[in-house]
């Protein structure tokens, strides 16, 4: 019997997600359970990744896709009408029902053996070039936006760096140059696997953009992001992770001996790996319904790990806002009635 409606249709094309990825996005990978691509229209790149694996519904489904860079999100009609262009829904369903319609076929699976090209511009080596450009931040615009964001804390940042003309494609227009700072994506063992660019206002911190550079997207991604991270300190049993940058520099303004780690984007949060050494992990959430689907996901992995998970969870929407708008004294208050007990003496200054 054909797929009668939609949810019937995505949920067929879930479970051939691999083949789905392969002819529609093309230009992508598979990189363990997930397919990687630049977006939904199946430009090159390694934003948006799709779970090749999982349950049949709801959260950790097969089959949905995040785009990091845009914050998009959809299941696997999405792709279809995306790379394809298609408009009208009976259209994207004819040609789901064509390929549901095909056998699965042993070129199918020699497909997953066979080599991909990376993509020019968002590989690990351009990743590398980048960084190697760029400079630290002491005394650059990178320390200025930090500060503006009430982020005074910057011991362990040797993961940023600053750019002074780092290159911004729009979608439409030229090719711009702005100031960035640059952080440097790193695996379990230290190797870089990619880069992050938050471009920055030349002009200085303003609220309006909260200090960076008026554009349509001030971040982006470059490399192999899934499971790693941004990291600050060295990890050893009890480490804190969240989504951005900002988020978990204001955590360290009052937690500053507590090593730490930005995934950059909810969806990778839920994808980090974890050291040997790790025992108990605080999960920095923001108050938004992708922070609240991560950290479910990431809870259920570290109980499956052996490792105790910790929630924390920011008065306003992130702790950066809680920092900026609230104060030091007041995010101090806020952590404090929320980490272990013997972790408040271990990694927490006190008021003066």
């Amino acid at each position: 019997m054909p797929p009668r409606d939609a949810s019937e249709l995505a949920s067929r094309l879930a479970q051939r997600a691999e083949a789905v990825c392969r002819r529609y996005l093309s230009n992508g990978r598979r990189v363990g359970n997930y397919w990687l691509v630049g977006d939904a229209r199946n430009a090159p790149g390694r934003s948006m990744f799709v779970r090749l694996k999982g349950s049949e519904s709801g959260k950790g489904a097969a089959g949905k896709w995040t785009d990091a860079a845009t914050g998009e999100h959809g299941d696997l009609l999405d792709v279809i009408r995306e790379a394809l262009g298609l408009v009208d829904f009976k259209d994207v369903s004819d040609e789901a029902r064509s390929f549901l319609s095909m056998p699965r076929t042993a070129s199918e699976r020699d497909e997953r053996r066979m080599p991909s090209v990376p993509s020019a511009g968002g590989s690990i080596e351009a990743a590398r070039r980048l960084v190697s450009m760029s400079r630290p931040i002491t005394r650059t615009l990178v320390e200025m936006y930090l500060r503006g964001r009430g982020i005074t804390a910057l011991h362990d940042t040797g993961s940023l760096r600053f750019h002074p003309n780092c290159y911004y494609r729009p979608d439409r227009g030229p090719t711009e140059a702005w100031p960035a700072m640059i952080a440097t994506v790193t695996d379990l063992q230290g190797k870089l696997t990619g880069a992050h660019r938050t471009w920055l206002d030349p002009g200085g911190f303003s609220e309006a953009h909260l200090g960076r550079a008026p554009i349509d997207t001030p971040r982006r991604a470059m490399g192999e992001l899934l499971g790693h991270a941004v990291r600050f300190g060295c990890c050893r049993d009890v480490m804190a992770a969240g989504e951005g940058i900002e988020t978990m520099l204001s955590q360290r303004a009052v937690l500053p001996a507590m090593p730490a780690m930005a995934a950059l984007s909810a969806a990778h949060l839920s994808a980090i790996l974890f050291p040997d050494s790790l025992r108990r992990l605080y999960i920095a959430r923001d108050n938004d319904p992708a922070g609240d689907a991560a950290v479910a996901t990431l809870i259920e992995r570290t109980n499956a790990a052996g490792i105790e998970a910790m929630v924390l969870t920011p008065q306003l929407v992130d702790f950066n806002e809680d920092l900026r708008l609230l104060g030091a004294d007041a995010l101090r208050a806020i952590l404090r009635v929320q980490i272990a007990p013997q972790d408040v003496a271990r990694f927490m200054t006190l008021a003066t």
